[in-house]
Parts: structure tokens; sequence; C-alpha cells
């Protein structure tokens, strides 16, 4: 079944031209004003989306952890022997090459430690993460088709390839399919800098539908709070103001869904100056709290403020916030193709955190509705580039899930003996988002809109959720 668009329409030349200007305008992410329109969508926009409208869906909300740069398989999750180290391996397919072409192995320096009952083994630069591992569900044999960072990210944040139309994020599709169930605070969070604007997009959606972008500390969003000095008396009359002239030009320009989209966002966006300061305010917090996520130490503060303020928005309802690990606008932190000991630093800022946050979900009732899902947009390469570092590898990668039903303390498929294929029960990406969607309660079949009259879908046919990590 097909749902077009609510309130927009789509001409056929809606791609080319000044059209074309006007439709990436109205669905930019915009970072900022855009995305405060996502405040608005109390309710679902996609009828029947529900698997069982009756019962309860096993999660919430969701917390996407994302690392920025592609994280090595083969040093954190998913240990190999170097039985393979310093000798030449067929490389035949890597990127876009089909010719022959031999690669050396370079050894993993790791030490891997098995954990829990489970005895899942985790590396050394993740030993906090190795202490809750039998409540993460490890597939070892996630893979994709893009082998460069900006592709591979569009990849892993929209489920597609093509640059047709521009395509919606995960939390958008999630906003768009589910709306919010807290009228004062977004339905789609973003926390950190991603690697791409696309991450954080609505995309065909619309710009109502985006990411807001949080941060911890006194000013969640930039610019949302009055200039300091403001009396509560001028602040009223400005509102009051604001209220009339919004309401005229409604009036006058209706019929273009967009603005009055952009209108009412930031008419609701007051709310917020009440709201969303409440959210990132950790007083309340005790202190043992904040040192489970690292807060207050140096290499941890920064992450672990992030991951729970991420708690915070979940107990406050806000359904899937994204949290991005060294984002910088590019490759990101995690492209570790000179030494492999640069990831060192990128797990000793996470470790801590994550598990931290596993843990208080888990105390607090909380991870029993919470999907926490762990992923890179690829992995990385058994070889090196002439160094000892690692190349891009999107034929082979881990990715883990905890909460919300997931089978803890399970790994599913595998990559060759090298971790360069997932060769065992491999799982696409659109089968983790499928997954995702599934914990929410949604039927991934019917998360589906019209463009131009073209149905286009997030998760492709032939995909579905892996039922065996799932009770």
């Amino acid at each position: 079944m097909s749902h077009n668009l609510v309130g927009r329409s789509h001409d056929a030349g809606a791609f080319s031209g000044h059209s074309r200007r006007q439709f990436l305008f109205q669905t930019t992410a915009g970072f900022f004003g855009a995305a405060l329109g996502s405040l608005w969508a109390q309710d679902g926009r996609i009828a029947g989306a529900r698997i069982t409208p009756e019962l309860p869906p096993r999660a919430k909300s969701v917390i996407f952890l994302f690392m920025c740069g592609g994280v090595s398989h083969i040093d954190t999750f998913d240990p190999k022997d170097n039985k393979w180290a310093g000798k030449l391996i067929d490389a035949i397919g890597f990127g876009d090459n089909l010719a022959e072409m031999k690669r050396p192995v370079i050894p993993c320096r790791r030490t891997f430690t098995r954990y829990g009952e489970s005895g899942i083994p985790v590396s050394d630069w993740f030993p906090n993460l190795g202490g809750v591992v039998d409540e993460l569900a490890i597939v070892r044999s996630m893979w994709c088709h893009e082998t460069n960072h900006f592709p591979a990210v569009t990849e892993m944040a929209t489920g597609h390839r093509d640059r047709v139309v521009e395509h919606a994020s995960l939390g958008s599709w999630v906003n768009y399919a589910l709306g919010s169930e807290n009228q004062n605070l977004p339905a789609f969070v973003n926390l950190g800098r991603p690697s791409s604007p696309i991450q954080l997009s609505g995309g065909y959606l619309g710009a109502a539908f985006a990411a807001t972008p949080f941060q911890p500390g006194p000013v969640p969003i930039p610019d949302l709070q009055p200039p300091p000095g403001t009396s509560s008396v001028d602040r009223e009359r400005r509102l009051r103001t604001l209220a009339e002239l919004n309401r005229g030009f409604r009036e006058q320009h209706e019929i273009h869904s967009a603005i009055a989209a952009r209108t009412r966002a930031y008419e609701l966006a007051a709310r917020m100056q009440l709201s969303a300061p409440e959210a990132v305010d950790f007083g309340t917090e005790p202190e043992a709290v904040k040192r489970l996520y690292g807060i207050g130490a140096k290499e941890t503060d920064e992450f672990g403020k992030r991951l729970l303020l991420a708690r915070r928005l979940v107990e406050r309802g806000v359904r899937f916030i994204q949290v991005c690990h060294a984002g910088n606008g590019g490759n990101g932190g995690w492209d570790s193709h000179d030494d492999m000991e640069g990831h060192a630093p990128l797990c000793r800022q996470t470790d801590l955190p994550i598990a931290g946050l596993i843990r208080d979900l888990k105390q607090r009732g909380l991870l029993e509705d919470t999907l926490v899902v762990w992923t890179s947009e690829f992995g990385r390469t058994p070889w090196s580039q002439n160094t000892t570092g690692r190349d891009h590898n999107p034929k082979g990668f881990t990715s883990w899930l905890a909460g919300a039903g997931v089978r803890g303390g399970t790994i599913l498929g595998a990559t060759d003996d090298v971790g360069y294929r997932a060769v065992e029960s491999p799982v696409y990406i659109n089968d983790l988002q499928a997954t995702i969607v599934n914990r929410l309660g949604l039927d991934h079949r019917k998360l589906e809109v019209a463009i131009n009259g073209r149905p286009v879908r997030l998760i492709e046919e032939g995909s579905k959720p892996v039922q065996a990590i799932l009770d």
C-alpha cells in the first residue's frame, strides 16, 4: 500500500531547475530551524503501520549509537587468529576492482577475553562492554555495498544507495510513522556531530521529520532561549506579536504546507524553552550515576554526558535518539588507515559510557523497552595500505543490539578466516533497519510513501527482521 506525503504536491518537475532548489530547501535537514519541525508531528502518518495494533511494541525508544569512520571488527568483536599474518591474500572484488589483487594481512595486536555466562570474547579495548556482553546480540556478519565513507553513511542512514531522490534517514521514518509521545520534545533527536547531514535529514518526508540536534549543558539547542536580560513581560509581548504575525502569514500561505509546517514548528519551540533545559539538567542525578557514565573523567566526560542525556530523553518519551561519536563532518575519527592504535583512545572514550548506559537502563527497568544499537558505516580489512592501519571493508563487519526483547549473550553470523567477507547468516543494512522498526512495533513492509507516483520504501523487498536474535 502506498501513502502519499501529507499535504505535499510533487509535480513532474520537482527535481529540476527552480523547483529542485525549492524542493531541497523544503526537505533539507536544516540542523536547527527546519529540524524543530519534528515537534509538531504528534501522530503517525502511515495508517496501518503497526504489526499488531492491540499489542504494545517491544521498544518505546531506540538509542542508535553510530561510530563515525569504520570500526575494525577484527580488533573489537570478531577475533581471528594470526595464522594469516604477513601472508598475501586474494582481495579481488575490493571496492570496484575486479582484477586480481593481493594484499598482505596485518596481525591483530589485541587480546580477547571471554566474558559473562555466554563466554563471548571481547577485545581488551572494550573491557567494560565485556562486562555487559550477556545483554548484547552481536551480529558478526553485517555487510553493505559502499566502500567510501559518504556513500556508506548514506546507505546506513537511509537504507538506499541511489541519489535520484533525497532519501530520509531511519530516525525520520520512525518520526513519520509514529509521531511524538511528548508534545514538548522532538521525536527524533541527534547528539554529537554526525559524519554527514544525511544522518539528520527528513529527505522526501520533509523537514518536519528531520532530527533536532541536542547537546548537554545549559543550552540544549542553540538560539532557543531568549537573550539574557529579557524580561518575562518583553517575552510575552514578543510571543503575542509573533503569534499574530504567524496567523496572518498562515492565512496568506496556507496552501504551502512546508511554510505552514515551519510556522507551527517555531510556535511550538516556545514549549521547549521549559522542557529542553529540564531534560539536560543533570543536577538531580546522583554522583554514582554520573560516574557510571564516566562523567567527570577526562576521556569519557563528553561522550558520557551524551549518553546520560540519551537516557533522560528516553524517560521523557523521545522515540529515536541518535548518538554520533568522532564525527568530524568528513571521514570520521574511526577511519584508521595509518595505525590501528588510533582506535585505542576512541575505545576508551566510549567503552565505559556505553556499558554504563546499558547498566543504568537495566537497573531502572528501561532496557526492557529501549533498544540500543551500536554500529558503524562499515568495518575494516584484514590487510593494510603499507602501514599498520586497515582499509575500508563493506563486505563484513560487526554491529550489536541490546534490550527490547533482543536475545542477549548471542552471536549471529561469521566472517571468513581473515575477517574480510560475511560468509554465515549475512545481514544487510536493510535487515538491521527492519529489526529496529520491528522492535518499535512497525511492519517494515508498510513504511512506504509515493513520490511523483513512484512508491518509495525505507526497506526494500527481500529484507526482513533478523528473527534469530529476537525473542
